[in-house]
């Protein structure tokens, strides 16, 4: 299938948001599907982490457990909330729209915690954070490894904490940075439930 040139997909785009809002009728299982992929191998994360939290695993695998799952949140958030950056034309407005459609359907309110981007970006980011860590801190006690621990650690200013995870709290810490993960679970979980096929 030859790819259609940038004046067709304007034009595709302009009409699909003119006459349908954002998402054509004959799509919207399309994007029905795939959030339920997403909820569901974030979902399916967080259970492995549940599972390791009761067979007291390590650091590193419970957070790469956290790590799996918020990766999979942020492609979910990614189609309630697209990128506001690009060239602004109608594929651009397109998915906006489409993301406000979604949004309503799914009755996402602005504070969801699935419009926070901080802990996606921290992870998809991490090796630029970590250049600027580094670099910005040049005393204090370094703890590179992944770590078990309360999430008041990082409170302490000499402390150089990299990833610690505080399962009682549900606190994620990267490079000195706290995140609660559980507001996020919740919003996934609910989403997940309502995903029937939307009629929007």
């Amino acid at each position: 299938m030859s790819e259609l040139d940038p004046e067709e997909l304007e034009q595709r785009a302009k009409l699909t948001l003119d006459m349908c809002g954002g998402i054509q009728p004959m799509h919207i299982s399309f994007y029905a599907l795939s959030i339920s992929y997403s909820a569901e191998r974030a979902l399916a994360a967080f259970e492995l982490y549940d599972h390791l939290i009761e067979h007291v695993a390590d650091a590193a695998s419970l957070i790469s457990s956290v790590q799996d799952a918020v990766g999979h949140i942020g492609a979910l958030s990614r189609y309630f909330w697209p990128s506001p950056s690009g060239k602004k034309n109608s594929q651009h407005a397109l998915r906006l729209a489409r993301g406000e459609k979604l949004r309503k359907h799914y009755k996402i309110a602005d504070n969801s915690p699935l419009a926070d981007r901080e802990l996606r970006n921290a992870w998809e980011h991490f090796d630029e954070k970590l250049d600027t860590y580094v670099i910005s801190n040049d005393a204090g006690y370094f703890f590179p490894t992944p770590i078990i621990d309360s999430h008041t650690l990082a409170d302490d200013p000499t402390g150089k904490i990299f990833k610690l995870l505080d399962p009682e709290h549900e606190c994620l810490v990267l490079l000195g940075r706290k995140f609660f993960f559980r507001p996020l679970r919740d919003e996934v979980e609910r989403i997940f439930s309502k995903n029937k096929k939307p009629t929007l």
